[in-house]
């Protein structure tokens, strides 16, 4: 199939080179003009994904028209909050003969829309029913050197999402098929806050009893709004849930466990932000989810303490007191 992916990060270069030993025809946008030639020319991600060659076969382009014309499937794996911005010249495109897979995770600031709707805002001729998101435990360091992983593949037509399943997958990269378009984006999207929490308590030197504790009330509050917003509970237990809250919460390549590692530590969000990269999605998603969750009267008590940690100054440890001395409860309780 012939393949357009939107964002040469990390995980849209992995997924280019992903697809492209499938035996698909890929071409990777990059934005920037200046660091597209720096591809073509060395055919390496040195800022993204250093070490791993990006094959001659693929194509890689800065011109983001040409790069999606005639395309069957559109990979957008740019950073939520950039979407917006970046994918606007492509509005009056006609997107209806078009896959459009979402492997960004995430929920935009100023509208609270997931992904999907993103995508439905800008393009206002797509058909929902082949917007797909692409979500699981899957760094692209680990992808990209062919390490064994299982992700889900999520559409509200079950054949899309079949039809992403079979065009994806390989001996070393295993992807399931799922109708909870909207559970899989809420999964991969507040996991990462959730992640945020974790790191924290490494930071702070707390133990494992407390990075369970945050990881399974974590889960609570993520199946709490993903309920509320209409998704199905079986998908917080699978791969887009419980799969990607693991290993975000706990890997050495997680940017957003990083951060609250370091906020844990001492230091400031500016400064950590200032020195990274890549972007840490569960930032500006920490401030979209508490937002969210005051609009639709939603309790998120971990969601809520990073948020004032990262946005007020708030103490970690005053945060992981307050939330130790709360009112008791039952635990099953959505």
């Amino acid at each position: 199939m012939n393949i357009a992916a939107l964002g040469a990060g990390g995980w849209g270069t992995t997924l280019s080179i992903l697809l492209y030993r499938n035996g698909h025809k890929v071409t990777l946008w990059e934005f920037n003009p200046e660091y597209a030639e720096t591809l073509k020319e060395y055919r390496e991600n040195f800022y993204f994904l250093p070490k791993i060659k990006i094959p001659e076969g693929i194509e890689i382009s800065n011109d983001l028209e040409k790069s999606v014309f005639s395309k069957d499937i559109v990979l957008i794996s740019t950073p939520t909050q950039f979407i917006r911005e970046s994918l606007k010249e492509l509005a009056q495109f006609d997107f209806r003969d078009k896959i459009i897979v979402s492997a960004s995770k995430g929920i935009e600031m100023k509208t609270h829309f997931l992904v999907s709707e993103i995508v439905e805002d800008i393009f206002k001729k797509v058909n929902r029913r082949t917007i797909t998101c692409l979500s699981g435990p899957s760094h692209a360091e680990e992808v990209s050197r062919k390490i064994p992983t299982a992700i889900l593949a999520a559409s509200e037509d079950i054949k899309t999402a079949q039809k992403i399943q079979n065009e994806f997958s390989n001996s070393h990269f295993r992807v399931y098929a799922s109708r909870d378009l909207r559970g899989t984006e809420i999964g991969g999207a507040l996991k990462n806050v959730i992640a945020i929490a974790a790191g924290m308590a490494d930071g702070a030197g707390f133990g494992d009893n407390t990075k369970a504790a945050i990881m399974t009330r974590g889960m609570s509050e993520i199946m709490r709004l993903g309920l509320k917003l209409g998704a199905k509970m079986e998908t917080f237990f699978g791969l887009s849930g419980i799969g990607d809250l693991i290993v975000t919460c706990d890997s050495k390549h997680s940017r957003n466990r990083y951060v609250g590692e370091q906020i844990g530590k001492g230091r400031t969000l500016t400064s950590i932000l200032k020195e990274m990269k890549m972007v840490a999605e569960g930032v500006s998603t920490t401030k979209s989810a508490f937002a969210l969750s005051k609009r639709m009267k939603v309790e998120l008590p971990i969601v809520n303490e990073v948020n004032s940690i990262l946005f007020e100054e708030k103490n970690p440890r005053k945060s992981t007191l307050e939330l130790m001395t709360r009112s008791l409860k039952e635990e099953h309780t959505i």
